[in-house]
């Protein structure tokens, strides 16, 4: 990449097969915790696509903080998406990517000059987020992410428990 990056490493995401289990590991090998879960989280045609074509998935996500840092788990449930397809190729699961906060996704993507391989927002225009290709440069996916004040206000409630 040849750009400044939009803003500090904001999360990483460990995509995984059994997200209970990976959240006992993680706070008892990192201290990372309190977990809250998300529940099942789906994206559909109207709000994602997955290389170039809407999607239409569903995943379980749990999230927590180490200091400043989100700490995020997919398990993927249904459908194509880059979580299942990365869940596939590493059964185990595995570190997929690190977010980084932008005001302006579309004008990060156009700087980052990185293939996008996924693409989507949450209902109600909460967050919007792009995923691009990193592995040439040792991190599988980069997720541009756009936050609305009322998810920031959200993420700060459930950081501070």
């Amino acid at each position: 990449m040849t750009h400044t990056a939009p803003g500090p490493i904001a999360q990483v995401c460990w995509v995984v097969p059994d997200i209970s289990a990976s959240e006992s590991f993680l706070a008892t090998t990192l201290g990372v915790g309190a977990w809250t879960s998300m529940g099942e989280v789906r994206f559909g045609p109207d709000e994602a696509t997955h290389r170039g074509a809407p999607a239409d998935f569903t995943v379980l996500v749990s999230l927590a903080w180490a200091g400043d840092l989100q700490v995020e788990l997919i398990q993927p449930l249904a459908g194509e998406s880059l979580y299942a397809e990365f869940l596939a190729e590493h059964p185990a699961g595995g570190l997929h990517h690190v977010a980084i906060e932008t005001e302006d996704v579309d004008a990060s993507v156009a700087a980052a000059g990185l293939p996008v391989l996924s693409e989507g927002s949450m209902a109600g225009g909460l967050m919007r987020f792009a995923y691009l290709d990193g592995a040439a440069h040792g991190v599988p996916f980069v997720e541009l992410l756009w936050l609305s004040e009322e998810m920031r206000e959200i993420f700060a409630t459930m950081r501070r428990g």
